[in-house]
Protein backbone atom coordinates (compact mmCIF):
# COMPACT_ATOMS: atom_id res chain seq x y z
CA UNK A 1 0.00 0.00 0.00
CA UNK A 2 1.31 3.08 -1.30
CA UNK A 3 1.93 5.36 2.37
CA UNK A 4 -0.10 8.74 2.73
CA UNK A 5 0.89 11.69 1.67
CA UNK A 6 1.63 14.40 4.65
CA UNK A 7 -0.16 17.27 4.29
CA UNK A 8 0.34 20.52 6.73
CA UNK A 9 -3.02 22.15 6.37
CA UNK A 10 -4.68 19.32 7.17
CA UNK A 11 -1.81 18.23 10.06
CA UNK A 12 -1.99 18.28 13.94
CA UNK A 13 1.11 19.55 15.38
CA UNK A 14 2.62 19.07 18.63
CA UNK A 15 5.64 21.64 19.74
CA UNK A 16 6.84 20.61 23.12
CA UNK A 17 8.80 23.53 24.30
CA UNK A 18 7.40 26.88 24.08
CA UNK A 19 10.87 29.14 24.33
CA UNK A 20 12.14 31.75 22.06
CA UNK A 21 12.49 28.67 19.36
CA UNK A 22 9.11 26.65 19.88
CA UNK A 23 7.20 30.18 20.17
CA UNK A 24 8.67 31.37 17.22
CA UNK A 25 7.86 28.27 15.36
CA UNK A 26 4.19 27.82 16.54
CA UNK A 27 3.56 31.78 15.64
CA UNK A 28 4.95 30.50 12.48
CA UNK A 29 2.69 27.82 11.54
CA UNK A 30 -0.07 29.73 13.13
CA UNK A 31 -3.17 29.36 10.59
CA UNK A 32 -0.98 27.17 8.46
CA UNK A 33 -2.05 23.33 9.77
CA UNK A 34 -5.45 22.20 11.59
CA UNK A 35 -4.61 22.33 15.03
CA UNK A 36 -1.50 23.66 16.88
CA UNK A 37 -0.54 22.14 20.35
CA UNK A 38 1.72 23.24 22.92
CA UNK A 39 3.31 22.08 25.41
CA UNK A 40 5.48 23.72 28.19
CA UNK A 41 6.25 22.87 32.39
CA UNK A 42 5.88 26.58 32.53
CA UNK A 43 2.35 27.49 33.37
CA UNK A 44 2.65 31.33 32.77
CA UNK A 45 4.34 30.30 29.37
CA UNK A 46 1.28 28.10 28.54
CA UNK A 47 -1.15 30.95 29.86
CA UNK A 48 0.55 33.53 27.40
CA UNK A 49 0.49 31.23 24.51
CA UNK A 50 -3.56 30.55 24.95
CA UNK A 51 -4.21 34.16 25.74
CA UNK A 52 -2.26 35.68 22.34
CA UNK A 53 -3.63 32.88 20.71
CA UNK A 54 -0.19 31.42 19.43
CA UNK A 55 -1.50 27.61 19.87
CA UNK A 56 -5.06 25.95 20.11
CA UNK A 57 -4.57 24.19 22.88
CA UNK A 58 -1.76 24.01 25.79
CA UNK A 59 -0.88 21.61 28.60
CA UNK A 60 2.34 21.09 30.76
CA UNK A 61 1.69 17.20 30.04
CA UNK A 62 2.83 15.64 27.18
CA UNK A 63 0.80 12.77 27.36
CA UNK A 64 -2.17 15.16 27.44
CA UNK A 65 -1.61 16.11 24.20
CA UNK A 66 0.63 13.95 22.16
CA UNK A 67 -2.35 10.87 21.05
CA UNK A 68 -4.27 13.65 19.04
CA UNK A 69 -1.26 14.71 16.71
CA UNK A 70 0.61 13.46 13.63
CA UNK A 71 3.69 15.32 13.78
CA UNK A 72 5.37 16.28 17.20
CA UNK A 73 8.36 19.00 17.05
CA UNK A 74 10.90 18.99 20.29
CA UNK A 75 12.45 22.59 20.84
CA UNK A 76 14.08 21.94 24.28
CA UNK A 77 17.68 22.38 25.40
CA UNK A 78 19.37 18.93 24.06
CA UNK A 79 19.70 16.83 27.41
CA UNK A 80 15.72 17.69 28.01
CA UNK A 81 15.21 16.65 23.90
CA UNK A 82 17.14 13.23 24.72
CA UNK A 83 14.86 12.61 28.17
CA UNK A 84 11.73 13.61 26.04
CA UNK A 85 12.87 10.96 23.08
CA UNK A 86 13.26 8.70 25.71
CA UNK A 87 9.52 9.33 27.23
CA UNK A 88 7.88 9.53 24.12
CA UNK A 89 6.85 5.81 23.37
CA UNK A 90 5.23 6.14 26.95
CA UNK A 91 3.36 9.51 26.10
CA UNK A 92 1.60 8.35 22.93
CA UNK A 93 0.77 5.17 21.37
CA UNK A 94 -0.11 6.53 18.20
CA UNK A 95 2.18 6.73 15.19
CA UNK A 96 3.62 10.15 14.45
CA UNK A 97 6.22 12.10 12.74
CA UNK A 98 9.15 13.38 15.71
CA UNK A 99 11.21 16.16 15.00
CA UNK A 100 13.43 18.48 16.88
CA UNK A 101 15.37 22.11 16.86
CA UNK A 102 18.62 20.50 19.02
CA UNK A 103 21.85 22.36 18.06
CA UNK A 104 23.84 19.01 18.48
CA UNK A 105 22.40 16.51 16.68
CA UNK A 106 24.75 13.10 16.92
CA UNK A 107 23.03 12.16 19.95
CA UNK A 108 19.54 13.39 19.10
CA UNK A 109 19.36 11.21 15.90
CA UNK A 110 21.38 7.94 17.72
CA UNK A 111 18.06 8.51 20.44
CA UNK A 112 15.48 9.10 17.84
CA UNK A 113 17.01 5.77 16.20
CA UNK A 114 15.69 3.37 18.84
CA UNK A 115 12.08 4.91 18.75
CA UNK A 116 9.49 2.08 18.19
CA UNK A 117 8.70 1.30 14.41
CA UNK A 118 5.27 3.69 15.13
CA UNK A 119 7.74 6.56 15.19
CA UNK A 120 8.94 8.26 12.16
CA UNK A 121 11.75 9.82 13.23
CA UNK A 122 13.88 13.17 11.38
CA UNK A 123 16.31 15.69 13.01
CA UNK A 124 16.24 19.33 12.29
CA UNK A 125 18.09 22.38 13.06
CA UNK A 126 17.12 26.04 12.34
CA UNK A 127 20.21 28.38 12.19
CA UNK A 128 18.47 31.13 13.74
CA UNK A 129 17.51 32.60 17.43
CA UNK A 130 18.73 35.22 19.57
CA UNK A 131 20.36 35.19 22.72
CA UNK A 132 17.29 36.55 24.59
CA UNK A 133 14.94 33.02 25.19
CA UNK A 134 11.61 32.68 26.13
CA UNK A 135 8.35 33.41 24.82
CA UNK A 136 7.85 36.73 25.30
CA UNK A 137 10.53 37.43 23.08
CA UNK A 138 9.37 34.83 19.98
CA UNK A 139 9.01 36.02 16.54
CA UNK A 140 6.95 35.39 13.69
CA UNK A 141 9.52 35.79 11.29
CA UNK A 142 12.68 34.40 13.37
CA UNK A 143 13.29 31.24 10.85
CA UNK A 144 12.51 33.67 7.36
CA UNK A 145 15.41 33.06 5.13
CA UNK A 146 17.39 31.28 7.77
CA UNK A 147 19.30 27.91 6.76
CA UNK A 148 17.09 24.97 8.27
CA UNK A 149 19.49 22.05 8.67
CA UNK A 150 17.59 17.89 8.26
CA UNK A 151 19.62 15.30 9.56
CA UNK A 152 17.51 12.49 8.26
CA UNK A 153 18.11 8.73 10.06
CA UNK A 154 18.31 5.69 7.24
CA UNK A 155 14.57 4.94 8.88
CA UNK A 156 13.10 8.28 7.97
CA UNK A 157 10.33 8.14 5.53
CA UNK A 158 9.63 10.12 2.35
CA UNK A 159 6.40 10.97 4.50
CA UNK A 160 8.58 12.54 7.45
CA UNK A 161 10.67 14.35 4.95
CA UNK A 162 8.09 15.98 3.19
CA UNK A 163 6.37 16.82 6.41
CA UNK A 164 9.89 18.92 7.28
CA UNK A 165 9.98 20.25 4.32
CA UNK A 166 6.51 21.64 4.03
CA UNK A 167 7.00 23.36 7.49
CA UNK A 168 10.44 24.84 6.16
CA UNK A 169 8.78 26.17 3.27
CA UNK A 170 5.31 27.51 5.32
CA UNK A 171 8.41 29.38 7.75
CA UNK A 172 10.13 31.23 4.54
CA UNK A 173 13.36 29.25 5.48
CA UNK A 174 15.87 27.57 3.64
CA UNK A 175 15.77 23.68 3.94
CA UNK A 176 19.54 21.47 3.73
CA UNK A 177 20.29 18.15 4.08
CA UNK A 178 23.07 16.78 5.61
CA UNK A 179 24.53 13.78 8.10
CA UNK A 180 24.29 14.78 11.66
CA UNK A 181 28.37 14.07 12.36
CA UNK A 182 28.82 16.52 9.36
CA UNK A 183 26.71 19.26 11.30
CA UNK A 184 27.93 18.37 14.38
CA UNK A 185 31.30 19.32 13.21
CA UNK A 186 30.34 22.51 11.24
CA UNK A 187 27.98 23.68 14.39
CA UNK A 188 31.21 23.57 16.69
CA UNK A 189 32.89 25.96 14.05
CA UNK A 190 30.09 28.12 13.53
CA UNK A 191 27.70 28.30 16.31
CA UNK A 192 29.13 26.67 19.81
CA UNK A 193 32.76 27.91 19.18
CA UNK A 194 31.49 31.61 19.11
CA UNK A 195 29.35 31.69 22.42
CA UNK A 196 32.69 30.30 24.47
CA UNK A 197 34.80 33.38 22.62
CA UNK A 198 31.75 35.88 23.34
CA UNK A 199 31.86 34.02 26.54
CA UNK A 200 35.85 34.51 27.48
CA UNK A 201 35.58 38.29 25.88
CA UNK A 202 33.24 39.42 28.48
CA UNK A 203 34.97 37.30 31.48
CA UNK A 204 38.46 38.90 30.34
CA UNK A 205 37.16 42.38 30.28
CA UNK A 206 37.72 44.76 33.54
CA UNK A 207 34.22 45.55 35.38
CA UNK A 208 35.42 49.12 35.14
CA UNK A 209 35.67 49.77 31.39
CA UNK A 210 31.77 49.41 31.40
CA UNK A 211 30.85 53.03 30.85
CA UNK A 212 33.15 52.68 27.42
CA UNK A 213 31.68 50.05 25.99
CA UNK A 214 30.85 50.43 22.41
CA UNK A 215 29.02 48.86 19.65
CA UNK A 216 31.71 46.84 18.49
CA UNK A 217 32.11 45.16 21.88
CA UNK A 218 28.55 44.43 22.34
CA UNK A 219 27.84 42.80 19.17
CA UNK A 220 31.19 40.55 19.73
CA UNK A 221 29.87 39.86 23.31
CA UNK A 222 25.82 39.45 22.38
CA UNK A 223 26.65 35.48 22.70
CA UNK A 224 27.28 35.37 26.36
CA UNK A 225 23.79 36.72 26.59
CA UNK A 226 22.53 33.20 26.55
CA UNK A 227 21.51 31.05 29.05
CA UNK A 228 23.95 28.36 30.11
CA UNK A 229 21.16 26.43 30.84
CA UNK A 230 20.63 26.25 27.00
CA UNK A 231 24.29 25.96 26.21
CA UNK A 232 25.78 23.59 28.44
CA UNK A 233 23.96 20.81 26.68
CA UNK A 234 25.06 21.24 23.36
CA UNK A 235 29.07 21.82 24.91
CA UNK A 236 28.78 18.90 26.07
CA UNK A 237 26.76 16.58 23.78
CA UNK A 238 29.23 18.07 20.79
CA UNK A 239 32.41 17.81 23.09
CA UNK A 240 34.48 16.56 21.10
CA UNK A 241 34.23 18.87 17.97
CA UNK A 242 33.83 22.11 20.14
CA UNK A 243 37.26 21.20 21.55
CA UNK A 244 38.97 20.49 18.32
CA UNK A 245 37.56 24.38 17.39
CA UNK A 246 38.89 25.56 20.93
CA UNK A 247 42.59 24.45 19.72
CA UNK A 248 41.75 25.97 16.29
CA UNK A 249 41.21 29.21 17.73
CA UNK A 250 44.22 29.04 20.74
CA UNK A 251 46.37 28.57 17.14
CA UNK A 252 45.46 31.60 15.50
CA UNK A 253 45.40 33.72 18.93
CA UNK A 254 49.39 32.70 19.57
CA UNK A 255 50.34 33.57 15.96
CA UNK A 256 48.66 37.09 16.75
CA UNK A 257 49.98 37.26 19.88
CA UNK A 258 52.97 36.07 18.93
CA UNK A 259 53.27 38.86 16.03
CA UNK A 260 52.77 41.46 18.51
CA UNK A 261 54.76 40.60 21.35
CA UNK A 262 57.68 40.33 18.66
CA UNK A 263 56.91 43.21 16.88
CA UNK A 264 56.55 41.72 13.92
CA UNK A 265 53.99 44.16 12.32
CA UNK A 266 54.16 43.16 9.03
CA UNK A 267 52.91 39.55 9.95
CA UNK A 268 50.07 40.99 12.03
CA UNK A 269 49.14 42.59 9.03
CA UNK A 270 49.34 40.02 7.03
CA UNK A 271 46.62 38.02 9.47
CA UNK A 272 44.65 40.41 9.82
CA UNK A 273 44.09 41.46 6.25
CA UNK A 274 43.73 37.06 5.47
CA UNK A 275 41.03 37.58 7.93
CA UNK A 276 39.22 40.25 6.88
CA UNK A 277 39.27 38.57 3.39
CA UNK A 278 37.92 35.20 4.89
CA UNK A 279 34.82 37.71 6.86
CA UNK A 280 34.26 39.00 3.20
CA UNK A 281 34.18 35.41 1.70
CA UNK A 282 31.63 34.14 4.59
CA UNK A 283 29.42 37.18 4.05
CA UNK A 284 29.20 37.26 0.75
Amino acid sequence: MTEPDFTLAESKIAIIGLGLMGGSLALGLRGKCAALYGCDPHLPTLELALSQHIVDYADSNPANLLPEVDLVILSAPVPAILTLLEQLPALTPNPCIVMDLGSAKHLIVEAMSKLPERFDPIGGHPICGKEKLSLANAERTLYYAAPFLLTPLQRTSARALSAANQIIEALGAKGRTLDAVEHDRILASTSHLPFLISSALTLATPEDVTPFVGPGFKSTSRLAGTSSSMMLGVLQSNRENVLNALRGMQAELAQIESAISDGDFAKLESLLNEAQKKYQEFTA
